[in-house]
C-alpha cells in the first residue's frame, strides 16, 4: 500500500476497502465471523469491530474543523512534531508495519461474539468516512493539525489522519484475511 496517498486516491481506498470487506466477509456465517485462532488472537468480526471503534474516534476529531470550531492547542503548534507522528503511524499502522501494536482502550473490540451485522456497520460507516473526506478536501488538510483522540500528546496533519484511517483498515483487513486461512476456521 502507497503510504503517501492524496485524497482522492484515498477517497478510492476507501470505497476499495468497503467493496473488499463486503465481498470478502459478507456471506460468512455467525460462527465464522466470530471464529478466533487461539484465546489472545481477534476473530474477523474483531478486527472490523476494532475498525468500526477506532474510526469513529478518530471521524469525531474531523468535526470541530469541519464546522470552523476547532483551535489550535499548544502541542498542534510544535513544529516538526506533526509530520514526524504523522509519517510514523501511517509506517506503523500499515499493512506492510511488523510491529504489533496493542489497540487503544477505546478502540478494543466489544465482545468475543458479535453480531453478523458487523460487516455491514462497517460497510455503512465507510460512507462516512469517504463524507468526512471530501469535506475536508478544500479546508488545507496537510496544513491543519489535529490531535490523536487516542493520546493527547500526538499531532498529525489531517491529510495524515486520512492517511492512517485507510492504512489501519487495510492492516485489520489483511488480519481478518488471514484469520480465514488458519487451519480451523469453520466451513
Amino acid at each position: 500500500m502507497k503510504l503517501d496517498m492524496s485524497l482522492p486516491e484515498l477517497l478510492n481506498e476507501v470505497d476499495a476497502v468497503a467493496h473488499d470487506v463486503q465481498s470478502t466477509f459478507g456471506s460468512l456465517t455467525a460462527e465464522q465471523l466470530n471464529w478466533k485462532p487461539a484465546a489472545d488472537s481477534w476473530s474477523v468480526a474483531q478486527c472490523l469491530d476494532h475498525l468500526i471503534a477506532s474510526n469513529r474516534e478518530m471521524l469525531a476529531v474531523f468535526d470541530p474543523v469541519i464546522n470552523g470550531s476547532k483551535r489550535t492547542s499548544l502541542v498542534e503548534r510544535l513544529p516538526f512534531l506533526p509530520g514526524l507522528m504523522g509519517r510514523m503511524l501511517i509506517k506503523y499502522v500499515a499493512p506492510q508495519g511488523t510491529q504489533k501494536l496493542k489497540a487503544p482502550a477505546a478502540a478494543v473490540p466489544t465482545s468475543s461474539k458479535l453480531d453478523p451485522q458487523v460487516v455491514n456497520q462497517f460497510v455503512s460507516l465507510q460512507q462516512e468516512v469517504s463524507r468526512k473526506i471530501k469535506a475536508v478536501e478544500n479546508l488545507n488538510p496537510e496544513q491543519v493539525i489535529i490531535t490523536s483522540p487516542f493520546a493527547g500528546f500526538i499531532t498529525y496533519s489531517l491529510l495524515d489522519a486520512c492517511r492512517i484511517i485507510v492504512a489501519h483498515e487495510r492492516r485489520h483487513f489483511e488480519q481478518a484475511r488471514r484469520v480465514m486461512t488458519m487451519e480451523g476456521f469453520p466451513n
